[in-house]
Parts: C-alpha cells; sequence; structure tokens
C-alpha cells in the first residue's frame, strides 16, 4: 500500500510541476500593477480557502470530495488561460492558493518541493507590494475577520 501511496504522490507532485511552469511565465510577464492586483486577489483566496472545512479541497466540487485530490489548481489553468486579465489573475490565485494547502504538511519530498516553490511564486509576489500598502492591506483583513 505504501508503494501505491507513493507513486500517487509522485505523479501529483509531477503533474503540479508541470502546471507551476506555466503558473510560472505568467507571473513573469505580469506588468507591476497586475501583479499587485494578483497579489491582492491570492490574499482574498488564501482567506477564503483557510475558512473552509478542507482548504486543500477548496473551489472543488462537492461531488469531488472522496477523490485524492481537489480541481481547484485544474479550474485555476482554465481560468489563467482567458483572454481576461481579471479572470487570468483570479486562476493564477486560485492554483496558488490550492497547491499551497495541497502540498503543505506532504510527507513526500517531490511535493514538499513543490510546496518551497509555491512559497517562493507567494513571496515574490508579496515582495511586489510597498509595506505601506501590505500594511493597508493586513489591517482591512483584521478588520473584515473582527466584524
Amino acid at each position: 500500500m505504501q508503494l501505491v501511496t507513493r507513486l500517487i504522490a509522485l505523479s501529483r507532485a509531477m503533474q503540479l510541476r508541470r502546471q507551476f511552469r506555466g503558473i510560472e511565465k505568467v507571473l513573469v510577464d505580469l506588468q507591476p500593477n497586475a501583479r499587485r492586483q494578483l497579489a491582492a486577489i491570492a490574499m482574498r483566496e488564501f482567506q477564503n480557502a483557510s475558512k473552509s472545512e478542507f482548504p486543500h479541497l477548496y473551489a472543488t466540487p462537492p461531488d469531488h470530495k472522496y477523490h485524492p485530490w481537489g480541481t481547484g489548481t485544474e479550474i485555476g489553468l482554465e481560468r489563467m488561460r482567458s483572454d481576461s486579465l481579471q479572470v487570468r489573475l483570479r486562476g493564477v490565485a486560485l492554483w496558488l492558493t490550492v497547491a499551497y494547502h495541497e502540498t503543505k504538511d506532504s510527507q513526500f519530498p517531490e511535493q514538499q518541493e513543490m510546496h518551497r516553490q509555491v512559497m517562493r511564486a507567494m513571496r515574490a509576489l508579496k515582495d511586489s507590494i510597498p509595506a505601506a500598502e501590505l500594511n493597508n492591506w493586513f489591517a482591512a483583513a483584521n478588520e473584515a475577520q473582527a466584524a
């Protein structure tokens, strides 16, 4: 059984790595203003996912609840291919959110590496935002949670 579990984790890590290459290309090509928009959207997606019962299944239809992984990354990729910038940004934010939660506590080295890559991408987004603006976002998020 451990062999099967390991094989499933390895195939999923390979799939996420292939998908991440497309995400990286979009991130590199973003203008600074779009990058700030993406950071704001990603922050909202992370907040929404953290409120769900199973964050790694965020955006997954209820009938896929018992699959080994959700469909959030595939939905994010579909949105990323849109002609609309806003839809594209939402797709990237969704993909980053779901991939983060899916790989967060993994015991498999391939998925741990994928988690580090997602974290690097998120850090690059965070670093593209001026500190004062970032503080305002966090203050607004804390106020929204308190209400």
